[in-house]
């Protein structure tokens, strides 16, 4: 294929500009030299993309630079070899450079530049990429683009969806966006300590480590004390010295788990208080009616949930299939609370809804998606009393394959209310009163049924990493009680993957239908990913098959290897890290760690937005009466699923904090004391430390581990000394001393008390090999160690 330049011309086929940014005092920047219906080369692939962030999937770059047959090939190679390279990942539908912001994101305003624009970052951006990059938001003209409808008009403390540019000024931010909906407008309220002061009034200690402090005057105090938790207000902005703000109101002492929680709530911009219009709505909704529905009363669906759930959302049911063509085969009921009749498109409901995404689980509170009078009560399947519900009927083979399902909008009263460790109980051969009837005509054709499906999950073989799940118990006042890891029981793993079954026949009912929906998606480890694993598994001796077609059974194989060796913990880890992150999308790719090819979250509509669509879009397209998807919905399903991503990365962000604050609260009257440890991360600048018996993590800053300089080896994972040769590994039991807590910031810092111990053959090599330009890392004398967080 020859690549001479016939003409130089940029993809729509008109004369070359300077493209890049390149503002008026920027010097030129060399055109990009294309040849229509040539293959370009990796440069102009990097620098296109850089460039045009909105072409750049598969499909955009090949129209644009009108490649055909071969070369549409060669152009696939080429993009996967810059993903494994590490030059190009993958988001969502189109690929980006690292570090580089999607074309459609989500963005907080959180300033103006010297000329009064707004600038806005990321509102999710993982702690690995540094500091989130600046965006200069472009306003358009209140009668909107070409004088069509109405722009959105954001202001500061706004979140918005918008729309991103590569910017042409070197002298600004990197990207400029134009406004695509405000998502939420915040009042510009804030949140600090209040620290008192002689005389009255006090100052405000920002909790956000890009905040300032600010003085707030003895007027404006709202009658908060020294050390209270506080909301407060700009009251005015000068051009010499410090803000000065106004006391909305006490969320309580900084001590308390209540303020904890608040910390993470606010911190994240997650609304907690309904408007009156959806508190409104919501009294004043009535039980559902029979319309459209088939009496289901008599059918013993139950519920099992933890012991102290508020909500139920799923009953179950299950019995042997009678029919001769199905010999061996079950047949299971999953129920699921009909959210969709009461939370009507555009109502003040939805729009709340929409705008929180999803419930967040803190550990002393929830705040729900949806008020209490819909999510735990109308909505929610209670013992004996008539709820409405959709519901899928499956069938199963005696192998555990689906062979077919239908739907129905049903009204359904449930038989039991149980929780896990209760139905376990009764199964394991100790019954109580309640679970004792209903043990041979409902829990044993339950489980039955679950060792039928099981037997299809184990031939799906989906990704079964082994990561215990901390659950943290609360004192009566709020405080630590203790940590630890439930266990995980058959009754958990029976609702989970009857759950997992009644979402992979919605989405295929819907993609039947032609019905436009959001899927639950879950793209494979990216090939820059799997290079560093297979890197790093190469230490251990296990091998990672080569190439873009790794399955989750190759994980799972490599997970057997490693089962009952000292290194199972860290390569569970470094598995997990290796994967991407599972969002929601109109276009489906399939759920790689479920091993699925269709897949959309219908079984939880009370907590989650996304199941909420589906439920509408099932009720649309099957016919099932009121409340189906609009057209209007389907139109704006791109942006619902960019939103409600980024509000689910945003509500376990917030979750995540909260614990680690508790924690760090917990712990901040033990300092100078000793724990036992294991390296949960490695990095340039020093060691994550986990402390498995109180579910927390601290940094080991790289001064504080000797005098020796270490050097960091990230394909084996460890830091080791230059001279002694000693070091750390991923996944080493250590002893620390605690030497900080922070709990405002949920920040711990450890020094190291064990001594390291011998690296393998492998990473002495790697410093005899004069390679330490590739991640040395040294100690600086005399150097303060950071205060840092994960």
């Amino acid at each position: 294929m020859s690549r001479t330049p016939r003409e130089r011309t940029n993809p729509a086929g008109k004369r070359p500009g300077k493209i890049g940014r390149a503002g008026k005092d920027a010097p030129a920047v060399e055109p990009l030299n294309i040849v229509h219906g040539a293959l370009p080369s990796r440069e102009v692939i990097l620098r296109f993309i850089a460039d045009h962030p909105q072409k750049a999937s598969k499909r955009e770059l090949a129209k644009a630079f009108g490649l055909k047959g071969d070369n549409r090939v060669e152009l696939k190679h080429m993009l996967q070899e810059l993903e494994q390279e590490g030059m190009l990942q993958k988001n969502r539908k189109s690929l980006i450079r690292p570090g580089a912001l999607p074309p459609v994101t989500v963005l907080d305003i959180t300033t103006r530049d010297k000329d009064g624009d707004l600038i806005g970052r990321p509102a999710e951006w993982p702690e690995d990429q540094g500091v989130a990059p600046a965006v200069a938001i472009r306003q358009q003209s209140p009668a909107g683009r070409q004088g069509k409808g109405k722009a959105p008009v954001a202001g500061l403390g706004d979140r918005i969806l918008a729309k991103i540019f590569p910017a042409v000024d070197r002298g600004g931010p990197a990207y400029t966006a134009r406004i695509i909906k405000v998502i939420d407008k915040r009042r510009g309220a804030s949140m600090g300590v209040f620290r008192s002061a002689p005389g009255g009034g006090g100052r405000l200690l920002p909790i956000e480590r890009r905040g300032e402090e600010m003085v707030i005057d003895p007027d404006y105090t709202g009658g908060a004390k020294d050390g209270d938790l506080v909301e407060i207000e700009i009251a005015r902005l000068g051009r010499f010295g410090l803000p000065r703000a106004k006391v909305l109101s006490v969320v309580g002492s900084v001590g308390s788990e209540k303020a904890i929680s608040m910390i993470a709530i606010h911190a994240h911009g997650i609304p907690h208080v309904f408007p009156p219009a959806a508190i409104a709505e919501a009294e004043a909704a009535k039980p559902a009616t029979m319309s459209h529905r088939e009496d289901w009363r008599d059918v013993p669906l139950i519920t099992i949930d933890p012991a102290d759930a508020k909500d139920h959302d799923d009953a179950v049911y299950a019995e042997l299939d009678v029919s001769p063509d199905n010999p061996g085969g079950v047949i299971v009921t999953v129920a699921i609370a009909d959210v969709s009749w009461y939370v009507r498109p555009k109502s003040p409901l939805d729009r709340e809804a929409l705008k929180r995404g999803n419930s967040v689980y803190f550990p002393d509170r929830v705040v729900p998606m949806l008020p209490e009078r819909i999510s735990n009560d109308l909505c929610s399947l209670k013992e004996g009393v008539d709820r409405p519900a959709l519901a899928v009927r499956m069938s199963f083979s005696g192998e555990g394959r689906k062979i077919g399902h239908t739907f129905h909008r049903v009204m359904m009263k449930s038989a039991a209310k149980l929780s896990y460790q209760q139905a376990q109980a009764a199964i394991d051969g100790n019954p109580d009163d309640k679970t004792g009837p209903m043990l041979e005509p409902i829990l044993k054709p339950l489980w039955h049924a679950y060792e039928v499906m099981k037997r299809g999950r184990d031939r799906r073989q989906p990704l079964e990493l082994d990561m215990p799940e901390r659950k943290i118990l609360l004192k009566p006042d709020g405080t630590v009680d203790r940590v630890f890891v439930p266990p995980r029981l058959d009754a958990h793993k029976l609702i989970e993957e009857m759950m997992i079954q009644a979402n992979v026949a919605a989405a295929e009912t819907l993609e039947k239908k032609r019905q436009p929906l959001v899927y639950r998606i879950h793209d494979g480890p990216t090939l820059a990913k799997q290079e560093v694993l297979r890197e790093f598994l190469a230490t251990l001796g296990i091998s990672l098959p080569k190439g873009g077609n790794v399955r989750a059974n190759s994980f799972n194989g490599i997970l057997a290897k490693a089962e009952g060796t000292a290194h199972q913990t860290m390569v569970n880890e470094m598995v997990l890290r290796s994967q991407s992150q599972a969002i929601y999308s109109p276009e489906n790719i399939g759920h790689f760690g479920l091993n699925l090819m269709k897949y959309a979250h219908f079984t939880s509509p009370i907590r989650r937005y996304a199941d909420l669509i589906v439920h509408r879009a099932l009720v649309g397209s099957l016919g099932f009466g009121e409340g189906g998807i609009t057209p209007e919905e389907e139109a704006t399903l791109d942006d619902i699923a960019a939103e409600i991503s980024t509000f689910e990365r945003r509500a376990m962000a917030a979750e995540r904090e909260t614990i680690d604050r508790l924690i760090a609260h917990h712990l901040s009257t033990r300092v100078g004391e000793e724990f036992a440890g294991r390296v949960s991360g490695v990095t340039k600048s020093g060691l994550f430390i986990s402390l498995p018996d109180y579910g927390a993590d601290g940094f080991v800053p790289i001064s504080t581990l000797g005098t020796d300089y270490f050097i960091y080896d990230e394909a084996h994972q460890a830091l080791s000394g230059e001279k002694t040769g000693l070091g750390y590994r991923l996944g080493d039991s250590v002893t620390v001393k605690l030497a900080e807590a922070i709990p405002l910031a949920g920040a711990l810092r450890f020094e190291m008390l064990s001594e390291g111990r011998e690296m393998p053959a492998a990473v002495r090599s790697f410093h005899k090999a004069g390679r330490r330009e590739r991640g040395q890392v040294r100690k600086k004398p005399g150097t303060r160690p950071p205060r840092g967080r994960r």
